[in-house]
């Protein structure tokens, strides 16, 4: 069985979520969107791979909106392209983050800004927590999707929708991937000045991060199993 993974941006990875699949049995390739020297002007030419090549698809994160054109114009009509064919195709997606939110946009439902950015560790409310745990998940975004018609929200927040299902797909807005490295990340590409314009100490953010490796990687287990076996429907 083969899985894509969609890496918007270099700092971003499959983290927990990857490591899962692997010990599931996958064969997991990645393919970077904007590399890293084009970081801060990603609006970059990208030609995706076909969806009926793979088996699954993982989209996930980018620091940029789905409805930024000046950001994403030139290849976020590819990837809206590659979810909505590989929906029709019932190939699974999970889409992380912004990759809930290009999957939403794509089997059409919308993006806007949330009415407050998300930065840290939160909890959401699950109808299923089973499926979705209800976290603490680690959350980074500034936008909230409202899901597709016939999609079936299954978490939520007071924010926005946590999560959702449509068809063999799952979307989520929190990282269940996320991994301390990839923290550091973030917040050496901008995310301290971030966490000081909203009111929070970076130091503290990556300290959080740190302690919650074991429930953060028991999360994503659940969350990927579940997903494999229950919406996915697919095994190795």
């Amino acid at each position: 069985m083969r899985a894509l993974a969609l890496m918007h941006d270099h700092a971003t990875e499959p983290g927990l979520i990857g490591e899962r699949l692997q010990e599931r049995g996958y064969d997991l390739t990645s393919v970077t969107v904007v590399p890293a020297e084009r970081h801060h002007s990603p609006d970059v030419s990208f030609t995706f791979p076909a969806p009926d090549d793979w088996d699954l698809i993982v989209s996930l994160g980018a620091p940029w909106s789905v409805y930024d054109e000046t950001a994403v114009g030139s290849w976020i009509g590819g990837e809206l392209a590659l979810l909505r064919k590989a929906h029709h195709l019932g190939v699974p997606v999970l889409g992380i983050c912004f990759g809930a939110q290009a999957l939403a946009t794509a089997l059409g439902g919308s993006v806007g800004p949330a009415p407050h950015p998300e930065i840290g560790w939160t909890r959401v409310d699950s109808d299923d927590p089973s499926l979705i745990p209800d976290g603490p998940w680690f959350q980074w975004h500034y936008d909230r999707c409202v899901p597709p018609p016939g999609a079936v929200e299954v978490a939520r927040n007071e924010v926005c929708a946590q999560a959702f299902l449509a068809g063999r797909s799952l979307g989520v807005q929190f990282h269940p991937e996320i991994t301390t490295t990839v923290v550091h990340r973030y917040l050496d590409l901008g995310g301290r000045e971030q966490c000081v314009r909203h009111g929070l100490d970076p130091e503290d953010l990556l300290a959080r991060s740190r302690a919650m490796e074991t429930p953060a990687r028991d999360n994503a287990t659940q969350l990927t199993d579940a997903f494999l076996d229950r919406v996915a429907n697919t095994s190795v």
